[in-house]
């Protein structure tokens, strides 16, 4: 039965599971947020609050939804929202339950206001990043990059170029001076094939401040399509923003784009090297997305976080240069991958129309890119250093990828490995009765550290994997890991 406008959706008391419930959860259709957010909201509020303890279970989606008299889409996406920013936790088999974190981040708010900060002061909960990594053992870390590759004397040179550069009395051009766009510009039709202006470029401390930038387009509380299980900064950076995520499926050939993707205003994913799986997006699963973007009137973030490393596989297009025309692209690139991470520079290829905006937000955020980077950038890239660095760093990376392939391959079937085409990292997929979180326990307790894939999962399944970065390692620390991961997946001691 739908009820009125205005009216509010009260739940039934003849399940158990939702008498136990300490909260009473109130919800109006036709009101302007939407019954999704509501009852996150309430969730949210009740766990923080500590009304809601942390472990209990709460009842199912289909449960909940029934009793509320609502679709399960509803409460399936309220509790996608809360998975995503750590208030509930979900596990197969065994249901949703409030998360432990929600207790200590209530904790964290009481001993701020103790602390002096403001009574309305709510402190979010830890940044889904990896810390610095400690000293010692063998560290599959991803996102990391080598730096032994790097030729000192060509990068000591380009630093002194940039300290012979006249010292300017003002900012200089928000979006990057024109010099160094215009050589971002070559370098990516170079790398990647993707013509574009130096107009259409614009610098940026990265590829989450490139997202950032993106995001204030949007009206408030968009849609954002982002893949199910994916780059975990990205997705709070999405919801940090106010905006509302849809999960997209993924199998080997990336996202899954059918009639059915709902719309959005607009699509995240990471095409050339799935992160975390590691998959490339098929070209026909990359035109049908622009058809999608083109039906909805949408736009797509494509991060091409490691793009310029590929083994073996030819290069697939960017969907930047299968989309000339419509301009439904914004295209992010980083030299964080290609030189060091320390160096906080990416940037962003966008439609023209979107341009001055964008340029706009940089503006207020901080005025632009520090100018000595920009210019030590500009002599690499005017020298072809960047791109002789690139072929060396491609050669030790293949070493690598080549030394793990040959350790862990002869796991299969008991583990196979996956996304070893291209990028810095490979998913190690497991097959039952082994446990993706046991194996990287006690993988830990010898001193060799791994991730599981929980963490960047938000809606389905979690995959039952092991991600391993290897942009850090040298063959002989990747060979002594993976010898280690055989022993652990073998049962030897």
């Amino acid at each position: 039965m739908v009820a009125p406008p205005k009216a509010p959706l009260q739940a039934k008391t003849s399940s158990p599971l939702l008498a136990d419930l300490p909260v009473a959860l109130v919800l109006e259709r036709g009101a302007d947020q939407p019954l999704h957010a509501q009852l996150a909201e309430q969730l949210r509020a009740a766990a923080l609050s500590g009304a809601l303890p942390a472990g209990l279970q709460l009842p199912g989606s289909r449960t909940l939804a029934a009793e509320l008299g609502m679709t399960r889409g509803v409460v399936a996406g309220a509790y996608a929202e809360l998975v995503a920013d750590g208030t509930l936790e979900a596990t197969v088999g065994r249901g949703t339950y409030v998360s432990a974190g929600a207790a200590q981040l209530r904790a964290k708010q009481t001993r701020a206001a103790d602390e002096g900060a403001p009574g309305w002061f709510v402190a979010p909960a830890p940044a889904p990043v990896d810390g610095l990594m400690h000293a010692g053992g063998i560290h599959f870390r991803a996102g990391v990059a080598t730096t032994a590759t790097l030729d000192t004397r060509a990068w000591r040179q380009a630093w002194a170029a940039a300290a012979r550069a006249d010292v300017a009395g003002d900012y200089g051009h928000p979006a990057g001076e024109p010099e160094f766009r215009a050589a971002l510009a070559a370098f990516v039709g170079r790398s990647r094939g993707l013509g574009a202006d130096a107009e259409r470029v614009l610098v940026t401390a990265g590829s989450l401040q490139a997202l950032n930038l993106v995001l204030s387009l949007l009206p408030p509380r968009s849609n954002v399509l982002f893949e199910a299980t994916g780059y975990r900064a990205a997705r709070q950076a999405i919801l940090d923003a106010g905006h509302l995520l849809i999960p997209l499926e993924q199998d080997a050939d990336g996202p899954v784009i059918t009639l059915d993707t709902p719309p959005a205003r607009l699509a995240y994913v990471t095409p050339s090297h799935s992160f975390p799986l590691g998959g490339r997006m098929s070209v026909p699963r990359r035109l049908a997305l622009l058809e999608w973007a083109a039906k909805h009137d949408a736009l797509i973030v494509e991060d091409d976080y490691d793009g310029e490393f590929r083994y073996g596989a030819p290069p697939l297009p960017t969907l930047a240069s299968l989309d000339p025309r419509s301009n439904r692209v914004i295209y992010l690139g980083t030299l964080s991958k290609v030189l060091t991470p320390g160096l906080r520079t990416g940037f962003l290829i966008g439609p023209p129309a979107l341009m001055p905006t964008l340029i706009r937000a940089r503006t207020l955020l901080d005025s632009g890119h520090p100018l000595p980077v920009q210019h030590a950038l500009l002599h690499l890239l005017r020298t072809g250093e960047v791109d002789r660095h690139i072929r060396r760093t491609r050669r030790w990376h293949a070493g690598v990828r080549a030394v793990l392939t040959q350790v862990l391959e002869p796991l299969a079937p008991r583990a196979t490995l996956g996304g070893i085409e291209a990028g810095l990292h490979v998913c190690l997929f497991l097959a039952p009765p082994l446990e993706a979180r046991e194996v990287a326990a006690e993988l830990a307790r010898r001193g060799v550290y791994v991730s599981t894939l929980e963490s960047y999962t938000f809606a389905g399944a979690v995959p039952n994997a092991l991600l391993l970065g290897y942009g850090g390692l040298t063959m002989h620390a990747a060979e002594a890991g993976a010898r280690e991961i055989v022993q652990v997946i073998s049962g030897k001691r």
